[in-house]
């Protein structure tokens, strides 16, 4: 779909990480783990990026995460960092299949950004009565409230960081029980990264849900 929506609430939830909530528009509907495009016009010039929803849920409001490279700029960027409540953007989707469906078990394997979608699918897990665990490597984390109340609920939650083997994490929660679904989001190093501590974990990384940033 396509729709205007406007910004309800923007808070920095780690170093060069915000949390974006907008208003939901009539019969949006998106899981957590999929992809929507926001946009605004900039100097006269229409810029947008695919954003990953970050909420569990997108009833009444959704969010996206987003990760800002300070070294990198980029007028778009500097645009979200400083968004304020009211404003209003372009919306289109949402689009992906890489994402929650109703899994008994989630084991989200996440590195930078990518912590978003990991702690909207753990938090929907559990609100399904279902178990989870989360693998998040990253040197500055983010969303750390909502990883703690994650433990509060028994999710497992292991931290790593950047240059921390993932192997033994993974091999640590990932259980192989029916109705368990892995889910990897971050840049292409991650993935590559996941995949291979999937597959020495003994689980099949072709049967994995991926997005890869870039």
């Amino acid at each position: 779909m396509d729709a205007t929506v406007t910004v309800t609430a923007a808070d920095e939830v780690g170093p060069d990480t915000y949390a974006v909530r907008f208003d939901s528009p009539d019969e949006f509907d998106a899981e957590p783990g999929q992809f929507v495009k926001l946009g605004t016009r900039i100097d006269g010039d229409v810029v947008s990026r695919f954003y990953t929803v970050s909420s569990p849920t997108t009833d009444e409001t959704f969010e996206v995460t987003i990760g800002i490279d300070p070294t990198e700029g980029g007028e778009f960027s500097a645009f979200l960092a400083d968004v304020e409540a009211g404003v209003e953007m372009t919306l289109s989707g949402p689009y992906g299949d890489q994402h929650y469906d109703g899994e008994a078990r989630v084991v989200v394997l996440a590195g930078g950004p990518g912590v978003g979608p990991a702690v909207a699918i753990t938090e929907r897990a559990l609100d399904d009565g279902g178990t989870a665990a989360v693998v998040y490597r990253d040197d500055a984390p983010a969303h750390g409230d909502r990883l703690d109340a994650l433990r509060d609920r028994d999710a497992t939650v292991r931290l790593l960081d950047e240059g921390d083997a993932l192997t033994d994490a993974v091999a640590d929660v990932l259980t192989g029980s029916t109705g368990e679904g892995v889910f990897v989001y971050g840049f292409a190093d991650f993935v590559a990264d996941a995949q291979a501590a999937i597959e020495a974990a003994g689980g099949d990384p072709d049967a994995a849900k991926v997005e890869n940033f870039g």
